[in-house]
């Protein structure tokens, strides 16, 4: 289904697009697909003056700052190569942007993502990133929770698992807001006045 508008106080929030994430090829979207419309969707919030917001994980090298608790997922021990958490070079550097570090899955737990947002009359946000599944999902969940209109750009998103990602697209972000493509979301926000 098509996005149906966009609010004048929109912000773009762009997750986990960082090296060590986007370095992962993505699937079924390539990761490289997903940074280049993930720039355009930037370049066009930032033309509109509109908050683009870059968020990162990241954790202390020995995992301390990991959210505990047991899984039956084996956590990565290895060492994380140097700036692997750092945003990619095609999105970083824009003084104007809002850049939120976060240590779980949603950008909204444990950071000051909300605060940002309400601080600047945002009603709604605009999703991209990497991992559909993980930390897209996540934050558009709790961004329900906290009453934004949610729209995902279903080609600036991917995952490791097609199917996980097929799974959030097509059964979780149709209840909680809307989805469309990357021109469509384009569109919308360019002809705002």
């Amino acid at each position: 289904m098509p996005v149906t508008t966009i609010d004048p106080k929109t912000a773009l929030v762009v997750i986990d697009l960082q090296n060590g994430i986007a370095a992962i090829p993505g699937e079924p979207i390539p990761s490289v697909d997903v940074i280049k419309n993930s720039v355009e969707l930037a370049e066009a919030f930032r033309a509109q003056k509109l908050p683009v917001v870059l968020v990162r994980v990241t954790f202390a090298e020995d995992g301390a700052d990991m959210v505990p608790g047991r899984t039956e997922q084996v956590r990565p021990t290895r060492p994380r190569p140097e700036g692997w958490d750092q945003i990619v070079a095609e999105l970083a550097g824009h003084a104007g942007d809002i850049v939120v570090t976060k240590r779980n899955w949603s950008a909204f737990y444990g950071t000051d993502l909300d605060l940002q947002l309400r601080r600047r009359g945002v009603t709604q946000i605009v999703l991209a990133g990497i991992s559909t599944s993980i930390g897209v999902d996540s934050t558009a969940r709790a961004a329900h929770e906290r009453g934004y209109n949610v729209t995902v750009a279903a080609d600036a998103v991917t995952d490791s698992d097609a199917d996980a990602h097929r799974n959030s697209l097509e059964r979780i972000f149709p209840r909680l807001g809307e989805t469309g493509t990357t021109a469509e979301i384009l569109g919308l926000v360019r002809s705002l006045v």
